[in-house]
């Protein structure tokens, strides 16, 4: 009695038949039983002409050579094929399985799973849909299809689906896409922030109806210290509230930092070491009263607090304090 075959191309040996072969054999099984299990292969579609045209995936008797012999299957190329029309993928009969499939064909185009033969279901990749699949062939002899089987249930996200999120945990989201979000909820809960257009007292920030932001307890810009230099540089992005102790005679120079916009307003504590006598000349970006930059106090250890506001071209002075005792 001669081997057989199973649907999958495993060889099926009868007793006494391969004398002498069956180590070789019994390999052979099992070289096919794990590519069949976890196997990989990249098969190219038939890329002749423009219309529907035909890849067949096969099944080899006792060989590794079939392509539907293995667990994941990319149709097309890595890097990938480019197709000049729609493309139909079929598979052989009777085989109950199950693969996992990626559609990896650039064009417009859309690529067809099915049966060898009969009227059973069909699996499509749409004309975008570049993803992956998984698929299940239900093997029945008189009408063999290959189904969609879902990566999920009970309203779990799939690769392609369109789905609503109820109860959902996303871990580290990004929203990819420049549709707005709509005010359909009752709340935009980013730091507490109620609604625009309402206002509650629970909220540590609220914006009402005549476009007035309240704030639930204080601003707080933390106090920077700039680094003493000859020029000493001041990003009042990045530190619009700051101080610096003068060691020598220096220079402020002109303010930096991105987005500074008309209207704000910075403020800077300059402070003698313990000799003083230190002299402090300001860019002309900074405007005085009367063009004059003032005299900084000169006992050591004392500070003298100025403060500005942008008025788009320069920094206008709105106030100073002199000679303030900081310990």
């Amino acid at each position: 009695m001669a081997s057989t075959y199973t649907n999958l191309g495993v060889e099926l040996m009868a007793t006494g038949e391969n004398a002498g072969t069956w180590g070789t054999k019994t390999n052979a099984n099992l070289n096919l039983a794990e590519q069949l299990l976890g196997g990989f292969k990249i098969q190219t579609l038939n890329a002749a002409g423009t219309g529907a045209n035909t890849t067949a995936l096969a099944i080899a008797d006792g060989a590794l050579t079939g392509a539907a012999q293995n667990r994941v299957i990319i149709l097309g190329a890595v890097s990938p094929q480019a197709i000049a029309g729609n493309k139909i993928v079929t598979f052989p009969l009777l085989t109950e399985t199950f693969y996992f499939i990626k559609n990896s064909t650039s064009g417009a185009y859309t690529v067809q799973l099915k049966a060898a033969s009969g009227s059973g279901a069909t699996v499509t990749f749409s004309a975008t849909d570049k993803g992956y699949k998984v698929v299940y062939l239900d093997g029945v002899a008189t009408n063999t299809g290959v189904i969609e089987v879902p990566l999920g249930s009970d309203g779990d996200v799939t690769l392609t689906g369109t789905q609503t999120l109820t109860n959902k945990t996303l871990t580290l989201p990004k929203v990819n896409n420049t549709t707005a979000i709509t005010t359909t909820g009752t709340e935009l809960n980013y730091s507490d922030l109620a609604t625009l257009g309402t206002s509650a007292a629970s909220k540590v920030l609220t914006a009402d109806s005549y476009n007035l932001t309240k704030i639930s307890g204080a601003v707080l810009n933390i106090e920077d210290t700039l680094t003493d230099a000859s020029s000493i540089v001041w990003n009042v992005i990045n530190s619009p509230v700051a101080k610096v102790t003068l060691t020598a005679n220096r220079a402020m120079a002109a303010p930096t930092g991105t987005g500074i916009a008309a209207g704000q307003m910075i403020s800077v504590l300059v402070i003698q070491d313990a000799g003083g006598t230190n002299e402090l000349t300001w860019n002309a970006v900074y405007e005085f009263p009367s063009d004059t930059a003032p005299t900084l106090t000169s006992t050591g250890a004392l500070g003298d607090l100025f403060s500005f506001r942008y008025n788009g071209a320069k920094w206008l002075l709105i106030g100073q304090t002199l000679a303030l005792t900081l310990a």
